[in-house]
């Protein structure tokens, strides 16, 4: 089918993806900084899966159609060329598309300043089964992607979307926080330049990103590692949003539960931890997020995922509550306040050389860590003093379970 080794046009970080494109994945989600081979990457997927699936199309997408000819079309006909296909294919600009000839299968290219043409999708047979989204970010939004793939993904038995972009600096932005999203059947990748082999970004490359790493670190991280940043008001930048495994879970021996008590609009939230004193790393690896529910029900889910002899340490703020779970056969404290208590867990909470935190088990726990940020003054935008008393339902249980860890350095 090809004239090329694909270790000569993938970068190692992209060897597992291509693997995991075989076994059924239906969204493979790349990001990354400057040089991360991201791009080259979904470009030579898109091309394979049109060979392997004869009734397949593709569309490829960016949310300006102008940018499409020096971008994504670019990167398909490099694609074309790097498999040795370049005599299979005819490639055109009026109208764009890529054409397989021994099939007919087309790989389409469409800009959503334009939402008129991609409804007018007609192929010549078969469906469209390959899409690919680049520079993910730059679209308005979920829902806007939402509706593009229900308009593609019609018929036929066979689908994979390909989603890129450079992660923007803050947390709350809605691909950010995409990426974060557990959904059946999607795998998010992260690469960097760092695993691209050298020779294929040159000395000028290397030599840049050298120079921004001594001169301004945050841009560094932010464009050559595509690292989520923040403004400079993130209260948190020692997280680290990564799997914690089974088998990390089962040789944990410092396990703490807390609660912060909430009804609506703020939520019930609970978190159980592991406090790893020796690297003095925080590992967050459980959540539960209920609105609208009794202190007997949370007390059942609770009974359902915790021994019998483990402690829960919860807002004091609500004593009726805490007797509540005493009566329902939950070992249950609350946490000691007193003046600048706040300031204190929090400030531990930073201290910490790294807070570990699993975003499929705790998807709410990761959005709210990540977003917390220090409120401005709205006319002079100067970062404000204390902590936002604002989505910090889960950050509260996280300070709340610790209490005896970081009550006991206090003292």
């Amino acid at each position: 089918m090809t004239t090329c080794r694909l270790s000569e046009i993938l970068s190692p970080a992209f060897y597992e993806p291509h693997r995991a494109v075989k076994t059924g994945i239906r969204e493979m989600v790349a990001t990354g900084g400057r040089g991360s081979c991201k791009s080259s990457w979904a470009g030579v997927e898109t091309v394979l899966q049109l060979l392997r699936y004869p009734d397949c199309h593709a569309v490829v997408l960016r949310k300006i159609g102008n940018t499409l000819r020096s971008s994504v079309y670019a990167q398909i006909c490099w694609a074309i060329a790097e498999l040795g296909l370049t005599r299979k294919f005819r490639c055109t600009v009026s109208p764009m598309e890529c054409t397989y000839l021994t099939t007919g299968q087309k790989v389409l290219f469409f800009g959503l300043d334009d939402p008129g043409k991609l409804k007018s999708i007609k192929v010549p047979f078969g469906y469209v089964g390959i899409a690919w989204f680049e520079e993910l970010d730059q679209f308005a939004g979920p829902e806007e992607v939402r509706n593009v793939e229900q308009s593609l993904f019609r018929g036929g038995p066979h689908s994979i979307c390909f989603k890129t972009f450079n992660p923007p600096a803050m947390a709350r932005n809605w691909a950010n926080r995409y990426a974060l999203e557990a959904k059946a059947g999607k795998r998010v990748y992260h690469s960097t330049y760092l695993t691209t082999p050298p020779e294929w970004l040159g000395p000028r490359f290397l030599d840049d990103a050298e120079h921004l790493k001594a001169t301004n670190e945050t841009a560094y991280r932010h464009e050559y590692l595509g690292e989520v940043v923040g403004s400079g008001t993130q209260v948190f930048e020692n997280l680290r949003l990564e799997p914690i495994t089974d088998e990390q879970i089962r040789q944990f021996d410092r396990i703490a539960s807390g609660v912060d008590w909430g009804w609506y609009p703020d939520p019930w939230a609970w978190n159980r931890m592991h406090y790893d004193a020796g690297r003095r790393t925080l590992y967050l690896f459980d959540e539960l997020t209920r609105h609208r529910t009794g202190n007997q029900e949370t007390a059942e889910l609770l009974r359902e995922r915790i021994p019998e002899n483990e402690i829960v340490i919860a807002d004091s703020a609500e004593p009726k509550s805490i007797g509540d779970y005493r009566s329902a056969g939950i070992r249950c404290r609350g946490v000691e306040k007193g003046p600048g208590s706040v300031n204190y867990r929090m400030k531990w909470l930073q201290s910490l050389p790294a807070i570990v935190i699993d975003p499929v088990r705790c998807p709410d726990t990761a959005k709210e860590f990540s977003e917390y940020e220090y409120e401005r003054d709205k006319k002079t935008g100067e970062v404000l003093e204390g902590y936002p008393d604002l989505n910090n339902h889960h950050i509260d249980a996280v300070s709340y379970g610790m209490f005896q860890t970081w009550k006991r350095r206090g003292k």
